[in-house]
């Protein structure tokens, strides 16, 4: 079961197992199985697909709340005796239990979010290990953040199928007693620095220290020694200063020129190390000001669009090929940067975006009630994210509410527009280094970029509406997306920066099934030239400091995508990058003439050239040395 790519990328350990594959699988439709000795499994499921999907094996999209999970692994052994096995779940939707070898070791509520369980006190080195999960999701549960899934029998306007119980990986890690348990990065490129937040687990033995290496382009940058004396350990990194941006540019991260920092950290007493694991950084910094997005001290023109992150036969679960694959068309279509949209996506889809250079806005999944209940829900769920992914450079904003959903009366009622509030001012407190915003296209009462959702379809009409800063000014008070105010509160009209986050929904489909869209064009042609022709008139509006277009694929019911569900494109993909960055013809670039198809700046296209040749040439290497052992 040993996959090839580490599911957390930010907190590898060299020694971990996959768990993933063919797992027994039960329906308990009745509830009333409390115990794995009660349930009786009855087919198979491939993990980590959910069960209403193709990919699962199983495909069942019909309602079920209990879903029950078995694996045995016969005779497991420890790589070394001195480490203990951690047994951990990416996301299980939406209660989950565990037990390992009849012992309850692990419960967890939140359908998005990781949890892990330690086994050193339930399995003994050379022993068998069964594992056993359940999961409760009420399909009808509408005070849960649920996102995109569906709760009627039949997906519906812009709802898609459900994705019950286990959905991301599952794997074994195997770690010492005293380790590293958590890293949180954060630069400041205005000082040229990296802060470090190291949590230490387990005993804490005299003279233990930690030693910190980071390393770019084969250049050690930082190689520092802590003692570790209390559990929380926090350093302030200071990297050598060039001055000049020609020079700086080279360590900075972004879309065009994604440089990420490697990190070793070794945990050691007396020379000796105990815990060691790779995880990574970057030289990146976001901010606003009134106008605009703000990338490393710099205005950046946002180019985004929407990403639902659902897959045909797997909804949305998806193996670590397609994630890549999604941010490299994001990329080839011309964006820098991707919305996505209801979903907490998984580690390795961040790592790529990372490693690719893709901006990400992330977006907790609604509820669609209001009470105290559901807020609880949100707000723990929503603290759990943040706390995952806020290391990661990609990530450039927070959304914890999009278009009022979860809050349908919060023009009307005040705990609704508290709540947002709250929302806004806690991912704030537990992130100060990005911006947030509160409710995502309309009816703002708190946030630091005032989003917009607009599907008009003439391109004049947008830039009427968004034209001039004067026009996005009377817009706010005259122009009623969806019938919805824009802005509720007062304060939402201090300056700054403005985007049109969702617009476009052009529609075209293959063959009789026409599905959805906010409208519609007829054929390849006709979606270029519209899209283009809409594209223009956003990049024309000067009183934007960005956009997000609706949307990258198609989605089940939903057409409006630049590429159908299979990822292939609607049209020309290189025309359609063009449109995106806002270049009228080929020979008309307004964007850097060196950039590349992926939209790489000529500095780094030659560092990737440079590496990849010492990588040919190491490998050359290698096979030279192994032929002349053979001969000899």
């Amino acid at each position: 079961m040993q996959a090839s790519v580490h599911p957390r990328p930010m907190l590898e350990r060299p020694h971990w197992q996959s768990l993933d594959g063919l797992w027994d699988f039960a329906y308990d439709d009745e509830g009333g199985w409390e115990s794995p000795r009660q349930a009786m499994f009855d087919r198979q499921i491939r993990v980590p697909y959910p069960p209403e999907s193709e990919a699962s094996g199983v495909h069942d999209p019909s309602f079920h709340s209990t879903l029950w999970y078995r694996l045995k692994l016969p005779e497991l052994s420890a790589p070394d005796e001195k480490l203990r096995p951690v047994l951990h779940f990416g996301a299980v939707d939406y209660q989950a239990t565990v037990w390992v070898n009849g012992q309850q070791v692990a419960t967890h509520q939140g359908g998005h979010t990781p949890f892990r369980a330690d086994l050193s006190g339930v399995w003994q080195p050379g022993e068998a290990l069964e594992i056993v999960v359940r999961a409760y999701d009420d399909p009808h549960d509408l005070a849960k953040p649920r996102g995109k899934q569906e709760w009627e029998a039949q997906p519906h306007e812009i709802w898609y199928p459900r994705t019950s119980g286990i959905w991301q990986t599952v794997w074994l890690e195997w770690r010492p007693r005293t380790h590293l348990s958590g890293l949180v990065w954060v630069s400041n490129v205005e000082r040229w620095e990296v802060k470090l937040r190291a949590s230490v687990a387990g005993p804490l033995p005299e003279g233990l220290r930690l030693r910190v290496r980071l390393d770019a382009d084969d250049v050690t940058l930082i190689d520092d020694e802590y003692a570790v004396l209390e559990a929380d350990l926090g350093r302030t990194l200071s990297l050598r200063d060039p001055g000049i941006d020609s020079a700086r540019r080279h360590l900075l991260w972004t879309p065009e020129h994604p440089q990420l920092i490697g990190a070793t950290l070794e945990l050691h007493v007396g020379g000796q190390v105990i815990d060691r694991l790779s995880s990574y950084t970057a030289m990146r910094s976001v901010t606003v000001d009134d106008q605009h997005f703000m990338l490393n001290g710099r205005p950046y023109p946002l180019k985004l669009v929407l990403d639902q992150g659902y897959w045909p036969r797997s909804l949305l679960s998806a193996s670590d090929e397609e994630l890549r694959r999604d941010v490299e068309l994001t990329r080839l279509l011309g964006f820098n940067g991707a919305r996505k949209h209801q979903k907490i996506e998984s580690e390795r889809y961040l790592y790529w975006a990372d490693l690719l250079g893709l901006l990400v806005w992330e977006e907790l999944p609604s509820a669609y009630t209001f009470s105290s209940d559901a807020a609880r829900r949100l707000t723990q769920e929503w603290t759990e994210a943040i706390e995952r992914d806020r290391s990661h450079p990609c990530i450039v904003a927070w959304v914890p509410i999009n278009e009022s959903w979860g809050v349908p009366d919060l023009p009307l009622v005040a705990a609704q527009r508290d709540f947002v509030r709250a929302l806004y001012h806690l991912t704030k407190a537990l992130d100060p280094t990005r911006p947030v915003i509160g409710n995502d296209g309309w009816e703002t009462v708190a946030t630091d970029i005032l989003a917009i959702h607009d599907y008009s379809p003439r391109p004049q009409t947008l830039l009427e509406r968004y034209g001039t800063p004067e026009a996005l000014l009377a817009s706010l008070e005259g122009v009623r997306p969806q019938k919805r105010r824009l802005v509720l509160d007062d304060s939402a009209l201090a300056p700054m920066p403005a985007m049109l986050t969702e617009f476009g929904g052009i529609a075209f489909a293959r063959g009789d099934d026409l599905g959805w869209g906010y409208h519609r064009s007829e054929d390849a042609q006709g979606l270029l030239d519209d899209y283009s022709a809409l594209l223009a008139a956003v990049h024309d509006c000067r009183g934007l400091a960005g956009s997000c277009y609706t949307q990258l694929t198609d989605t089940f019911q939903e057409k409006n995508g630049l590429l159908f569900e299979d990822r292939s494109p609607k049209a020309d993909l290189r025309a359609l990058a063009r449109a995106t960055r806002g270049e009228r013809s080929a020979q008309d670039i307004e964007h850097d003439p060196h950039l590349g198809d992926m939209g790489y700046d000529h500095i780094w296209r030659e560092k990737r050239h440079l590496a990849d040749s010492r990588v040919q040439a190491a490998d050359q290497t290698e096979a030279h040395t192994s032929l002349s052992l053979k001969e000899s």
